[in-house]
């Protein structure tokens, strides 16, 4: 599933096409994608301004004229593709035709500035729903989500606060939602690599007793930061489905430091450990059981 920075990458595509510009045609060529769509989703939707075009943790949000939040999710296999009225979007490199069959268009977009913005999801997992900006705090997709890592919110405090007192590992900790958003498996590997921290270290342990952040706490931050902001600038990831607007591939999978490593030296300098495998809470956790304490 796609992560922060995958995302993101989206929504930099996206935003020049579509901020600023109104929906001149909407095409729902099915009914549901994960859920149904919302009730008279393409009136609702045609002849309205995109003001704005946000990210909130794994969603985009895009603002309209009329008041309404029109809120995205990839799912599992979802992506925008972007091409001028008539055409077709430019293979460059890295391009992967086969993932973008128009089969599996589910819903087009036909601006008024003559771009087409096609959602493209095989496995359906996607998502589109209409919400009033008055309530979107309210939204049960929303409401319960931690602070943006890449946000102000986000700091050692916040995090070692979240942790303190926490039995489960570190690990499970940054993935779970409610500590903070918009994490996954990826980029929870990496980023604790970058912090030299084991994935099974308990998560209390980067707080005090009185729950303030000691070193491990700053150490987790500026990974968690580090490798997000390399990642976005590398266009995200792009392991299985995960293609830019463009249908460039992201690029970010070759620089991984531990994950998919197994087996491989650590990369880290005059480390000299292994990468390991281990499952957590049902997913792989790769991590250096040497330089990662």
């Amino acid at each position: 599933m796609p992560e922060l920075p995958e995302v993101e990458t989206v929504r930099r595509g996206l935003e020049p096409v579509m901020q600023g510009a109104r929906f001149a045609a909407v095409e729902a060529r099915r009914h549901d994608l994960r859920w149904p769509l919302p009730r008279d989703f393409v009136a609702r939707l045609e002849g309205q301004t995109v003001t704005g075009l946000g990210r909130r943790a794994k969603y985009l949000l895009a603002d309209l004229s009329s008041g309404e939040v029109l809120l995205m999710h990839l799912g599992m296999s979802g992506s925008f593709r972007v091409a001028q009225e008539g055409g077709a979007p430019t293979p460059r490199n890295y391009h992967r035709a086969g993932t973008a069959h128009m089969t599996h268009d589910h819903v087009v977009f036909h601006m008024s500035n003559g771009a087409r913005i096609a959602f493209n999801d095989p496995r359906r997992f996607g998502s589109m729903k209409l919400v009033p900006r008055a309530k979107l705090a309210e939204e049960p997709l929303l409401r319960a989500l931690g602070p943006e890592p890449l946000g102000n919110a986000f700091d050692a405090a916040m995090l070692a606060r979240a942790c303190a007192g926490k039995k489960t590992s570190l690990k499970a900790a940054l993935s779970d939602q409610r500590v903070v958003a918009g994490l996954g498996n990826i980029y929870v590997c990496e980023a604790l690599f970058r912090a030299r921290l084991s994935p099974q270290r308990r998560a209390a342990t980067i707080a005090t007793r009185a729950g303030a952040p000691n070193e491990r706490a700053h150490a987790v931050v500026a990974g968690i930061r580090e490798v997000l902001n390399d990642a976005i600038a590398a266009g995200g990831s792009s392991l299985r489905d995960h293609k830019r607007t463009d249908g460039e591939l992201g690029l970010f999978q070759h620089h991984f430091a531990v994950y998919n490593r197994a087996g491989e030296r650590c990369p880290r300098r005059g480390c000299g450990g292994t990468i390991k495998r281990i499952v957590q809470g049902g997913r792989a956790t790769f991590y250096c059981p040497v330089c990662q304490r």
